[in-house]
């Protein structure tokens, strides 16, 4: 398989951008762009994001607690930042600020904190689990990455009205009770 053509074919999915905090081996806070974040269950708690082996977050995530930053729309800079192209301006560099578990970045839409649950093998990549011990929303909107570009949302489109499940319009409204069927 030609690796860019499956490299095409895996950017066709849309996704956010997360930037992957931690503390290195000095106790500063290291962050790595990653696009490749999973919720994978509610119960237990556990969030997963994909490493390539030779990044330096992959040696500082070792059994030590994390954070995914999802990015609000406005941090394409910090997206760049963290990908390998830093930002030169002191004035504009990326702002830390104290996690529960894991430095956090300034001005993310969504914050994740995680303790180390579990690391496989991914092929030139690790997948790590961490079980989520808490987490930060914000009502602003994500950065998305599409195609080999980062986007922002567009208008919605289509409110959930547009479907029969939608409780204020749909087939039933919020004030619908249901009797359970007796069984025989």
């Amino acid at each position: 398989m030609d690796s860019r053509e499956l490299r095409n074919a895996f950017g066709q999915f849309a996704t956010g951008v997360t930037v992957v905090t931690c503390t290195s081996e000095e106790g500063r806070p290291h962050g790595a762009t990653v696009n490749a974040f999973t919720a994978v269950s509610l119960e237990p708690a556990l969030a997963q994001v994909t490493l390539g082996r030779t990044s330096k977050a992959c040696q500082y995530l070792d059994g030590k607690p994390f954070a995914i930053n999802v990015l609000a729309d406005d941090q394409l800079d910090v997206a760049w930042h963290f990908a390998g192209r830093p930002i030169q301006s002191p004035d504009r560099a990326p702002g830390w600020v104290d996690g529960p578990l894991a430095p956090l970045l300034e001005g993310a839409a969504t914050t994740i904190s995680c303790r180390p649950w579990r690391t496989y093998d991914g092929g030139d990549h690790l997948i790590v689990i961490g079980e989520v011990d808490a987490v930060d929303i914000t009502a602003r909107d994500p950065l998305l990455f599409h195609g080999g570009r980062f986007r922002n949302l567009g208008p919605v489109e289509t409110h959930w009205s547009g479907s029969l499940d939608c409780p204020e319009r749909g087939w039933f409204d919020a004030a619908a009770v249901f009797t359970p069927l007796a069984l025989a």
